[in-house]
């Protein structure tokens, strides 16, 4: 049975009840802290990580550009004031204005709540490519930005380490599938670190390095105005990046990258 905190009586302040941590809910909370005035309302924030992720920055702490814990923030320390629950939000009866809370470890209870705000954020979707969920590499947080910086250093001591050429050129061959911020920085990013990384590995050039953008559309940061994606696409051209334009991932079983273009290639890191 679920225990109950009852929501305010008279007399009590409001609940504002905000579910995820993220650049939304924790600027929510931050905002509202500021303009509310003492014992106006509470504030009840709850996230699963304790931890908001600046996600600009993934590509800088891939890369080993800034400390990864300058790229997090802890929801505690820039809320004061705020109530931080870690844990997650299970159901909602927005009816009785009541929220299943699960924390991380312990047993479930109901929060009542007045106000309700929604900033869960978004999951990567994996699409049905054959051998994407098992090749493929996620950038989404800060865990998988380190495991990318450390899967290609690996790729560059595997390299250095065998004589087939074959074998050093898949180790060597490293794809960004999507051209959207995220993409970009990470491709660029990387190959800046692994180029600095090249010193240490004296068998190596950084001519043997092949990185492949790959975008569906007919552009890559969509964002932004025409101008400036053409001149990043000229500026990762001129670094050495392919840019792939108007081409799709239709496989990566066992690291053999399909393009529907009719690009096959080897890589090591997708």
């Amino acid at each position: 049975m679920e225990h109950v905190i009852d929501g305010p009586v008279s007399g009590e302040a409001p609940r504002i009840l905000i579910v995820g941590g993220g650049f939304a809910g924790m600027y929510t909370a931050r905002h509202l802290r500021q303009r509310l005035r003492r014992g106006e309302a509470v504030v009840t924030l709850v996230d699963p990580r304790g931890f908001m992720t600046f996600q600009p920055f993934l590509a800088e702490a891939a890369a080993g550009t800034i400390e990864p814990r300058h790229a997090v923030t802890s929801l505690r320390r820039v809320l004061p004031g705020t109530e931080v629950l870690s844990g997650r939000i299970t159901r909602i009866d927005h009816a009785a204005r009541r929220a299943c809370f699960q924390p991380r470890d312990g047993t479930a209870y109901s929060l009542s709540y007045d106000i309700l705000v929604l900033a869960a954020g978004s999951v990567s979707r994996t699409l049905p490519i054959p051998g994407l969920a098992e090749n493929a590499v996620g950038f989404k947080n800060l865990a998988e930005a380190i495991h990318l910086r450390n899967h290609v250093l690996a790729q560059l001591d595997n390299a250095a380490s065998v004589q087939d050429l074959q074998q050093r050129q898949r180790a060597l061959t490293f794809v960004v599938a999507g051209g959207g911020f995220a993409g970009v920085e990470a491709v660029a990013e990387l190959q800046a670190m692994a180029e600095r990384a090249g010193k240490y590995y004296p068998s190596l050039s950084p001519r043997q390095m092949r990185w492949v953008l790959v975008e569906a559309t007919s552009r890559i940061l969509p964002d932004l105005d025409l101008a400036l994606s053409q001149w990043t696409i000229r500026t990762l051209r001129r670094r050495g990046i392919q840019v792939r334009l108007g081409a799709q991932l239709v496989s990566a079983e066992g690291g053999h990258v399909v393009l529907d273009d009719g690009t096959e290639l080897d890589a090591g890191t997708l």
